[in-house]
């Protein structure tokens, strides 16, 4: 076996680097069903302790919000910054939050855009950031989430998701200034955190659903013509603090990935096999050095069924063909599901735990 050589913060450093760390990193995405059924698993009461059983290289840092107070209702739904009311709506599996108001739907004019309550980057404590990293010296260390520079999705949780994309297709000029509030507000609120980080920050968490089960969901000229710039100017600010971006994107991006690649995002986070053109292996033989993939454990039907000797199988051959010359974090391709067996997942985290040489105690 393979032993640790390096921190988890120079592992992260040297997959995106696209050099060859001691070990593939590893990260973990989970709905809150896993996340408190791995709790009583461990008897753990604190989600970092959690990822130090798991033996995951990153830890997330954001500043607290001190801003006015978010309203809390009767039926358990919650008011975001936005003004998007979520509602926990009941499936199969568990709960998902979904939204019951569409604040922004009723719009028709940019003047009743201009009197919304925006929210404010003052709203959140940077002054407690360097504190929050110097609780992880050895880690590799993100800040943000996938709602972060989420045009489509924030957008269709406040105007609705078919409205949205006849915005998009029409350029409609309440979407467009819908946009610009949350790129102005997203590019101030990373770079007063990076900037408080004073560079301990290394990975910045943003994200936008660009991609179905079969293709894109837009075409590649209106990424073009809305998107680009300023997902660009957004990866050149947190370039300019030393830190690499990683960029949620659901289903299938492939066609976009040049594009991607071109404006500087370091990594695609969401690696979704079961999507058109989003096999791990294939988007590695053809892009491998150039951008880093995060995610390829499937988890949108596979781990839920696969076989202990099925995962195991898996996640060392992934650990081997995607991560040889750097280039991968090993992780869910998206939030482990509330029908994943916990067994599964300690099988998942055992194997990458016997890959570094160590015997997990789970």
């Amino acid at each position: 076996m393979s032993r640790s050589t390096m921190s988890s913060r120079e592992r992260v450093g040297a997959a995106f680097a696209h050099s060859q760390p001691d070990q593939t990193p590893c990260d973990y995405f989970a709905t809150p069903e896993i996340q408190q059924a791995l709790l009583e698993h461990f008897r753990l009461s604190e989600d970092d302790a959690l990822l130090d059983v798991l033996g995951t290289d990153i830890r997330t840092v954001n500043p607290p919000y001190i801003g006015p107070p978010l309203p809390r209702f009767d039926d358990r739904s919650t008011m975001n910054i936005w003004g998007i009311r979520k509602r926990p709506l009941p499936n199969e599996y568990g709960d998902y939050m979904e939204p019951v108001n569409f604040p922004y739907a009723g719009w028709s004019t940019v003047e009743e855009a201009e009197q919304f309550a925006w929210p404010s980057p003052d709203w959140y404590d940077y002054s407690a950031v360097k504190q929050l990293c110097d609780r992880y010296p050895d880690r590799a260390i993100m800040t943000g989430t996938f709602s972060v520079q989420d045009f489509i999705n924030g957008i269709a949780f406040g105007r609705g998701v078919e409205q949205t994309l006849v915005d998009i297709a029409g350029e409609d000029p309440v979407y467009l200034y819908i946009v610009e509030k949350r790129h102005a507000f997203y590019m101030e609120l990373i770079s007063r955190t990076l900037e408080a980080a004073e560079g301990r920050i290394d990975i910045v968490l943003c994200g936008d659903d660009f991609g179905t089960q079969r293709g894109l969901l837009i075409s590649p000229e209106s990424f073009d013509r809305l998107f680009s710039a300023k997902k660009q100017e957004f990866f050149e600010m947190v370039h300019s603090y030393g830190a690499r971006v990683t960029h949620h994107c659901c289903g299938s991006s492939a066609a976009l990935f040049p594009r991607f690649i071109s404006i500087g995002m370091d990594a695609l986070q969401t690696i979704q096999p079961r999507a058109a053109g989003m096999d791990p292996f294939a988007l590695k033989k053809q892009y491998g050095g150039r951008i880093t993939l995060h995610g390829a454990v499937d988890a949108q039907g596979w781990i839920q069924e696969a076989s202990a000797e099925s995962i195991r199988s898996e996640v060392t051959r992934l650990i081997e063909v995607i991560g040889e010359g750097g280039g991968f974090i090993l992780s869910p391709s998206h939030n482990l599901q509330p029908d994943t067996p916990i067994e599964n997942v300690l099988v998942l985290y055992r194997t990458i735990a016997e890959a570094r040489g160590r015997r997990a105690s789970f």
